[in-house]
């Protein structure tokens, strides 16, 4: 782990362009959105289970509180990626991912709903901004709006926001002592698949046999986004300046979106295009930080 944490920014630029990668495979695996989720998380477990074996025999077991966090946090990421896959079917791979990002601005005030923290004003700033990008971004301005429901999509996609700020801020919670990476990611990967088959059974919507090639894209899915992007996400981000961090969100959003006309043939209107550089603004705005001044 020494040169990922010597090198946390290359690492941080990898992790955030193989996560980018994620919509286009749920779209090429072609499955449902919780039979994705699912199989997302439960061919991932093995390796994640691996390396955090090996974080407690270094460290020693995980507190008894930390691992109830851990499968909170699983809890919300089994809802995550369900609306996830749903805003991808309705609106496209780029476009679900940009609204998905909304996680960086809503995580503040979730926040402060509910741990009493007091939200930066440049995230309160952000907030109209990016309220205006999913306006445009849903297609109830303009006409020619890409996307087979993109109303539809944009309530998935904000519910996936709001999903994947209440994972961030318990996974956070849970997963503190920045020597075991693997082991909060395991845990709550672990609890995500068991939440997303129950949704799935209930709803209906899950195929425990999906067909060849379907399992490759899947597969290809667990190993490249959720066990390499996360864990190096993980080590690197919070080893990283709070400036270069801002910068670093918007590169998986940026990517999925290009990744999504170049491999998709993808065609966002110019409507809805502006709203996602509403959103990337609002991000920035909530993500950045004034210089420290220089005494004297």
């Amino acid at each position: 782990m020494g040169p990922l944490t010597r090198h946390a920014g290359r690492a941080a630029v990898a992790g955030a362009l193989t996560i980018a990668f994620s919509a286009i495979l749920v779209r090429k695996a072609d499955v449902s959105p919780a039979t994705a989720a699912v199989f997302r998380c439960a061919y991932a477990i093995p390796v994640l289970g691996l390396l955090a074996w090996i974080e407690r025999r270094r460290y020693g077991p995980r507190t008894r509180r930390e691992l109830k966090l851990s499968i909170w946090a699983g809890l919300f990421f089994a809802a995550d990626l369900i609306c996830w896959h749903y805003a991808i079917g309705d609106v496209g791979a780029g476009l679900a991912t940009v609204l998905g990002n909304l996680q960086v601005v809503l995580v503040g005030v979730v926040a402060w709903m509910t741990l009493g923290e007091k939200p930066d004003p440049r995230v309160i700033a952000a907030v109209p901004v990016v309220l205006a990008g999913v306006v445009l971004i849903s297609g109830v301005i303009g006409d020619g709006a890409y996307g087979d429901d993109p109303l539809r999509g944009v309530i998935f996609g904000v519910a996936t926001g709001l999903t994947y700020a209440a994972f961030i801020l318990i996974l956070r919670q849970s997963g503190r002592n920045l020597q075991r990476p693997a082991a909060p990611l395991f845990e709550a990967t672990t609890a995500a698949a068991i939440f997303a088959l129950i949704a799935g059974l209930v709803i209906g919507d899950v195929d425990l046999a999906p067909s060849w090639p379907e399992h490759a894209w899947l597969l290809l899915l667990a190993l490249s986004s959720q066990v390499v992007g996360w864990l190096l996400i993980s080590i690197s981000l919070p080893r990283l300046p709070a400036a270069l961090t801002s910068v670093l969100l918007t590169i998986q959003p940026v990517g999925s979106v290009l990744l999504g006309v170049i491999l998709l043939n993808e065609s966002p209107s110019v409507l809805q295009l502006a709203g996602v550089v509403l959103i990337f603004s609002g991000i920035v705005v909530a993500t950045a930080r004034r210089p420290a001044r220089v005494a004297g």
